[in-house]
């Protein structure tokens, strides 16, 4: 856009933009005659993919504000009621968590629904993802909208929509919703009505008691475990809005020896104690562990701030604290609930830059294992799909869905199950790095890594374009001193082997590449959907002896992916 254009867009949107803080925004900016800042906020309009809208806060259509959110929520009812789900009998569940204007943007979200004949199943305070998830599906909801950025830094919000399944939502949805969206140039297209009055009518309804309460015996009723539960647990909220629900969930099976870090049990939407409000980031688990050293926990648990994912910890040994990696905590689960039956038709699920482990588990115990594109709502309708019983899912960024009941991530429910493993492990005398280094034993040591490269701009997207493309035109025959046995390229949906035999990949296309290499060992290349990177996996298969300590085992692995990260990077030009 030109500065003329831009003034203009961002003059007609302060015409009817209803929040008096973001009107205030642009006028500072028309006023400063900011055409950075101007270009920033009205330049483009915040994309709107499968996992809904995330981005920071602030004025016009590039940010998260109220006036976005109308639109959103307008273009999202008129797909709604252009598809076969009786959305104006049905209605929408929404929820939010405790970020800056969740509240407000979740209301907004109704109030806008009502005015397009669509009822609402409105939650009165803040809750996790999942269980807004859950509870679309148990109040048979046309869709759901859950107002969170998850674990994004706190000028951020988002917004994720769920289709009547229960899973995020996939293609064709978000296309059709971003085309809806893109109808309503201005408010005066979009008809509201006070949300207090909305209530009063019935159109906009609390969500029942009851919702909640099925929510929790479902969760109950994944356990496989019910030994003692003497365990002594610290868990972290990460400042978000898990730790009443997991308090509830833990305490009502047993678990009351029970320590929440208090800095960070309420929810605070400027996240005041971390740097950056994600289990995975160093640092984020400092206070938990401090804590966990006075009260000599045997186990550390965190959610990050919308509670679906899970991080956990435990002592090292020589006085500190180790982080388990997402694809052992992943493993852990699996092989915990694939142990407590023996039905032929059982399903677990991963994604393609997770371990290669759950495969090797499941094969163990006659299950099966699909390996699906990276996001969660690929999981959760592979569920969805499958005719049998679905286990578990995960994907390696802390992402667990435990049975049928939430068709996304479930921090709460993982919470329990990994609380259940570790009360097994006490029980018997071992702890968590004890069933690691079991798991190592029986399927091969499996060490991951991954590597991301950040590139910003036109020219961090052509760079990144490049790499992609020299990898496709001249891929590696060996790394690390091994042949690469096949190459999967998900873009193409085709997997070429060293012999030149070509099969197809029965995945959507998706920019990826995947390595395989003779050993069992694999490298995958993707740039990531949502930022300005390109990100490479690591894996290499090892062994761990009989009498081999996990820490030798995991060292020497851990030179072997050295070297095979060093050689493939050299390879694909990335210093």
């Amino acid at each position: 856009m030109t500065k003329t254009e831009l003034r203009a867009h961002a003059q007609a949107w302060l015409a009817d933009d209803p929040d008096p803080i973001t009107r205030a925004n642009t006028q500072a900016l028309l006023d400063q005659d900011d055409v950075a800042g101007l270009q920033a906020c009205f330049g483009e309009r915040l994309a709107f993919g499968t996992a809904g809208l995330r981005g920071p806060l602030g004025p016009g259509p590039n940010r998260m504000n109220e006036a976005l959110v109308r639109r959103v929520a307008a273009g999202l009812g008129d797909y709604l009621l252009a598809q076969p789900l009786d959305a104006k009998a049905r209605g929408v569940a929404i929820g939010f968590d405790g970020r800056h204007g969740s509240k407000k943007f979740a209301a907004a979200t109704a109030r806008v629904l009502a005015g397009l004949g669509i009822p609402s199943f409105l939650f009165d305070d803040v809750v996790p993802t999942p269980q807004l998830a859950h509870a679309l599906v148990a109040l048979n909801c046309a869709a759901g909208v859950m107002v969170t950025a998850s674990h994004n830094p706190p000028q951020d919000n988002g917004y994720k929509v769920y289709w009547a399944n229960g899973a995020q939502i996939i293609e064709p949805h978000d296309e059709g919703i971003s085309a809806c969206i893109d109808r309503y140039a201005s408010l005066a297209q979009v008809a509201t009505s006070a949300l207090a009055d909305l209530k009063a009518a019935g159109v906009v309804r609390p969500v029942p008691a009851d919702v909640k309460a099925a929510y929790l015996k479902a969760v109950d009723g994944l356990r496989v475990y019910g030994g003692p539960t003497d365990l002594r647990i610290v868990y972290t909220a990460m400042h978000g809005v898990g730790a009443a629900l997991v308090r509830e969930v833990l305490t009502r099976n047993g678990y009351t020896d029970l320590h929440f870090v208090p800095e960070q049990a309420e929810p605070d939407a400027d996240f005041p104690t971390v740097a950056f409000p994600n289990p995975e980031e160093p640092g984020a688990l400092d206070l938990a562990m401090a804590l966990a050293a006075k009260v000599g926990a045997d186990v550390i648990v965190a959610n990050d701030p919308d509670a679906d994912r899970l991080a956990v910890a435990v002592p090292n040994g020589a006085g500190g604290w180790r982080q388990l990696t997402g694809n052992q905590v992943g493993q852990l689960i699996a092989a915990e609930l694939l142990a407590s039956n023996d039905r032929p038709d059982r399903l677990v699920a991963t994604t393609i830059v997770s371990s290669g482990m759950l495969g090797q588990l499941a094969k163990a115990h006659g299950a099966t294992c699909v390996e699906t594109l990276t996001g969660f709502k690929w999981i959760a309708n592979a569920a969805l799909a499958w005719p049998g019983e679905f286990v578990m899912g995960y994907e390696e960024a802390l992402g667990y869905s435990v049975g049928p009941v939430v068709r996304d991530k479930d921090g709460v429910s993982a919470t329990l199950i990994l609380a259940d493993i570790a009360a097994r492990a006490k029980a018997e005398g071992a702890t968590l790095l004890d069933r690691v280094a079991d798991l190592y034993r029986r399927m091969g040591l499996y060490a991951t890594r991954q590597k991301s490269l950040t590139l910003p701009g036109s020219e961090g997207k052509a760079r990144i374009e490049a790499i992609m493309d020299g990898l496709r035109r001249e891929p590696p025959k060996v790394l690390a001193g091994v042949a690469v046995a096949q190459i999967r390229d998900i873009l193409t949906g085709e997997a070429r082997s060293a012999d030149g035999a070509v099969t197809p990949i029965d995945l959507p296309s998706s920019n990826v590449l995947a390595f395989d290499l003779a050993n069992g060992s694999r490298v995958l290349a993707r740039p990531s959907g949502t930022e300005p990177k390109i990100k490479f996996y690591f894996e290499v298969r090892s062994t761990l002896g009989a009498g081999e300590a996990l820490a030798a085992g995991e060292a020497r692995a851990g030179t072997e992916l050295d070297a095979l990260q060093a050689d493939f990077l050299a390879q694909a030009g990335v210093k």
